[in-house]
């Protein structure tokens, strides 16, 4: 397939050659923007992060991510090292530096920070955790419904790696791209651990048949931020909405599918498995979903 689709596919924007990152505490050009190959991230994946959208001069939904954030870094016994105050200051001292105004995504990412040595013992993170940011002009970009792939790979479970831990180890999330890749689909599709549909490996998932909205029971999926202001925002505007379970075979005759993230909002998909899935282009649901979302934002 030559024509392939990220969900995370923006616009070209040669401002992003000049963008100014934040590394602990330092504001730095791109090139400079470095960690040490001790850090603990690098090494071992061992760390935490959020992706924010900034529109109109204001992080969408920046207290949610905030705690989820902190509530991540608990799970995993990393003390960032300061406070909500002072994470959102980090993040708008890094705004100002590039004179961002909208249309700017954020990944902020905090490790555990440098080792003495390279072994697995966090005890060996010693200096304090590194925490860094980068902030890109950013508009999607995705010009057709997304094709997705079923894979075999799960999302790691709450006794292995929970997938409620926006974590720095991806690795599985990875291998099921690739796997999707491979089928000549732009995402995987992932299923739970009792074969229900679940999430592709970066986005929520939803489908839409006879007027309901549908997504997991949430139980082993990321507790996406979008994914819940869509399931509010249904039920605020009296749209039957149902977070259960339910397999590929009401899928592949579902009348529309979409993924949430907190990149692409609401990103429809036209293809699953090779069925054309509705019409496969996007649905009159979605289509409605995604406007009292732009409104939610602009509000």
């Amino acid at each position: 397939m030559t024509d392939h689709v990220t969900t995370h596919q923006a616009e070209e924007d040669a401002r992003n050659e000049d963008i100014l990152i934040y590394v602990n505490g330092r504001i730095l050009p791109k090139a400079q923007a470095v960690v040490s190959v001790y850090d603990s991230g690098f090494m071992l994946g061992d760390g935490v992060w959020e992706g924010l959208r900034l529109y109109n001069g204001r992080w969408s939904f920046v207290d949610e991510h905030i705690d989820r954030l902190f509530e991540a870094a608990k799970a995993i016994d990393l003390d960032i090292g300061m406070d909500r105050a002072g994470v959102i200051a980090a993040l708008e001292e890094t705004r100002r530096a590039n004179g961002m105004e909208t249309d700017a995504h954020a990944r902020l990412m905090v490790t555990r920070g440098v080792k003495t040595r390279p072994f697995q013992h966090p005890g060996l993170s010693r200096q304090g955790p590194t925490m860094a940011i980068i902030m890109e002009h950013s508009r999607p970009k995705i010009p057709r419904p997304i094709r997705l792939a079923t894979v075999p790979h799960l999302r790691g479970l709450p006794m292995t790696q929970d997938p409620k831990l926006n974590s720095h180890s991806k690795l599985n999330c990875i291998l099921a791209c690739i796997a999707a890749e491979k089928a000549g689909a732009d995402e995987a599709l992932m299923l739970d651990v009792h074969g229900f549909v679940n999430t592709t490996n970066a986005c929520n998932f939803f489908i839409v048949r006879k007027g309901e909205v549908w997504t997991s029971t949430g139980d082993y999926c990321m507790n996406g931020i979008t994914r819940a202001k869509v399931i509010q925002l249904c039920r605020d505007n009296d749209i039957p909405v149902f977070e259960k379970n339910f397999s590929l075979v009401e899928t592949y005759s579902a009348d529309e599918a979409f993924l949430t993230g907190t990149f692409g909002a609401q990103t429809p998909v036209g293809m699953i498995d090779g069925r054309v899935i509705g019409t496969g282009e996007m649905g009159p649901m979605t289509e409605r979903i995604r406007g009292l979302y732009k409104q939610l934002v602009g509000a």
